[in-house]
């Protein structure tokens, strides 16, 4: 039986925006962007994923297109990377950039790792809470008529606060 990956993914635009996804962990992290604008009704883009550690910095990069670079480094065509690949661990972590002009991102967290439903059809979107940001125009994102009873996207970005603009620390 295949197992699937539930995701939560947040977005920085709009702090009531939450999806959750279940997919299978033999996806392409190309048919899981295509899926992603699917459910987000957005237009084929250019775009890529990266792997992020525990404070979501970028890692390694997937990018649609082959970029014809060799080597450790050099991204990898998402059509050749499998989600199982490259996440092993719950809280495993990927940057969707969606815009690579105006560096506008998707944060997505591995949640859970389960068998899948034999008869559920995947992947599929599980929860969807407020409206995508706009795909062309980040003005039109921020929501004030919503109610602000707490973003879970400071929740999730709020171990990091402390450390904003404090140089002061020692690393030994």
């Amino acid at each position: 039986m295949s197992m699937v990956f539930r995701f939560r993914m947040l977005s920085d635009e709009n702090d009531h925006f939450v999806r959750d996804y279940e997919v299978l962990y033999d996806m392409t992290l190309q048919d899981f962007h295509s899926f992603i604008l699917q459910t987000l009704e957005y237009d084929e883009c250019m775009a890529s994923f990266f792997t992020a550690d525990a404070r979501w910095n970028k890692l390694r990069e997937f990018t649609l297109m082959d970029m014809g670079e060799v080597g450790e480094e050099a991204p990898l065509p998402m059509a050749d990377v499998r989600l199982g690949q490259i996440l092993h661990n719950n809280r495993d972590r990927l940057i969707y950039l969606f815009d690579m002009f105006g560096d506008r991102a998707y944060y997505l967290e591995l949640t859970g790792a389960y068998e899948a439903e034999p008869d559920a059809s995947y992947p599929r979107e599980i929860f969807a809470r407020a409206d995508a940001p706009d795909q062309y125009d980040p003005s039109k994102n921020r929501d004030d008529d919503e109610e602000d009873e707490g973003s879970i996207f400071d929740e999730m970005m709020g171990d990091f606060k402390e450390f904003e603009g404090d140089d002061n620390y020692d690393d030994e």
